[in-house]
């Protein structure tokens, strides 16, 4: 995985931009009908051929740092070391070993070091969303049937 530069937040100007430019882009796009639009750089007049959903990726771009989060790009064939996954899940990497062991999550050897794949790793993190979901539910509803939200 190629790093161009450190992952930082947004400056409020940047933030500011972003938000004024998803606003436009997003209304442009509806717009659009082919699936490889031209778009004109202004300052040196030059056209570019960019595939539609590179445009729409660039919305979701511009609206999350008009959010003020940070943004990174990583290809879904990407393979992370377990120190990266376990900083991608907030975790420690003894943690990250121990799910790879119990086969939680999907990996492969080279050599003698652990390599997951980007996207294993993210389909590992929706299933813990949706367990955390379904642990609060069944939390809320023991919580009402024991009269705690009761006045």
């Amino acid at each position: 995985m190629k790093v161009l530069a450190p992952i930082k937040k947004p400056s409020k100007l940047d933030q500011s931009v972003a938000a004024e430019s998803y606003n436009e882009l997003a209304t442009l796009l509806r717009q659009i009908h082919s699936e490889q639009p031209e778009i004109e750089i202004e300052e040196t007049g030059n056209k570019v051929r960019i595939p539609f959903s590179a445009l729409q990726l660039l919305t979701d771009i511009l609206m999350a740092m008009s959010e003020g989060k940070s943004i990174s790009i990583v290809p879904v064939a990407t393979e992370l070391t377990t120190q990266a996954a376990a900083e991608m899940l907030g975790c420690s990497r003894p943690h990250i070993v121990k799910l790879l062991e119990e086969g939680k999550i999907t990996f492969t050897k080279v050599g003698k070091h652990r390599r997951i794949k980007w996207d294993d790793l993210m389909q590992y993190k929706q299933q813990m969303k949706v367990q955390q979901k379904q642990n609060l539910i069944a939390i809320m509803n023991a919580d009402e049937k024991t009269g705690l939200y009761n006045s």
